[in-house]
């Protein structure tokens, strides 16, 4: 049997580095983006910029596009790309979403194609170097022919069991994660303020009980020090903490959509670091 051709469509941050990941560990991977192919530096030669011949080339689509609106694009309506009468036969989800939205996905996909969430989590640093943690649901089976691909990128690959567990830990990893980002942004607020130096604070904290993902790495993470824009990063943060409450919106046993409420006030106000 031949080895399958993968995809990965939105070769951004996350995406570009998982493709090279696999390309360097000789998977026969393609790449796609809505961008020209000659932004792409030395993976252009691997970009291809008709989804159509996008679509009908590749057997596994890993989706690391930004949202929910953009998954449903590159799916069934812009990109269309399981429209296609020979369209990828294994759809593996790797944006974050709320996991209420993945049976409504995997309902208006067509019946030979198998779907897989395999959210992740580590930020391009972990993405450049193949250290990601993988969160995934889905069938045994499926899981257990994906692994392999997914230990080329990650070092750390969790099933946690049926399509959408996956990113049910993602999206409360994430409200974790993203209240980190905010504590510590009102605590570099906290240390300017009283005439303390940011960067002693943080190294402090890195071996104290203050120790945190964003703290620790603040240098790092290239986004880290970005201020509030629906556009970059801290833009995402902000989609991910939404996705983390509609996936608890309609659950009266989670008391904490009130605390989620407010870290998204703070991210929404967050301006650029500068020091």
């Amino acid at each position: 049997m031949r080895e399958p051709t993968i995809g990965i469509a939105g070769c951004g941050s996350m995406g570009l580095p998982m493709a090279k990941q696999l390309l360097a560990a000789r998977q026969n991977v393609w790449g796609y983006d809505i961008r020209p192919t000659k932004e792409f530096g030395d993976f252009q030669s691997r970009m291809i910029s008709d989804p159509a011949e996008f679509g009908t080339k590749v057997d596994i689509l890993i989706s690391v596009v930004r949202n929910h609106q953009q998954t449903l694009e590159l799916c069934f309506d812009d990109q269309a790309l399981f429209t296609l009468p020979n369209h990828p036969k294994t759809f593996v989800c790797s944006s974050t979403l709320s996991p209420r939205v993945l049976p409504d996905i995997l309902d208006r996909l067509p019946q030979d194609v198998t779907m897989v969430d395999a959210a992740m989590s580590g930020a391009p640093a972990r993405a450049e170097d193949g250290t990601l943690t993988f969160m995934v649901g889905g069938e045994l089976g499926v899981v257990e022919c994906l692994t392999p691909l997914f230990e080329i990128m990650g070092t750390e690959v969790n099933h946690l069991g049926f399509m959408g567990s996956g990113m049910t830990c993602k999206v409360i990893n994430n409200f974790v994660a993203i209240t980190g980002v905010a504590a510590v942004r009102k605590a570099i607020a906290a240390a300017m303020a009283l005439g303390m130096d940011p960067k002693t604070l943080l190294d402090i904290m890195k071996s104290s009980s203050g120790s945190t993902w964003y703290g620790d790495n603040i240098d790092r993470i290239s986004w880290s020090r970005e201020g509030y824009d629906p556009g970059n990063t801290i833009g995402i943060i902000e989609k991910d903490m939404l996705s983390f409450l509609d996936a608890v919106t309609s659950n009266p046993d989670v008391e904490v959509k009130d605390f989620a409420a407010s870290v998204l006030e703070v991210v929404r106000s967050m301006e650029p670091l500068d020091f």
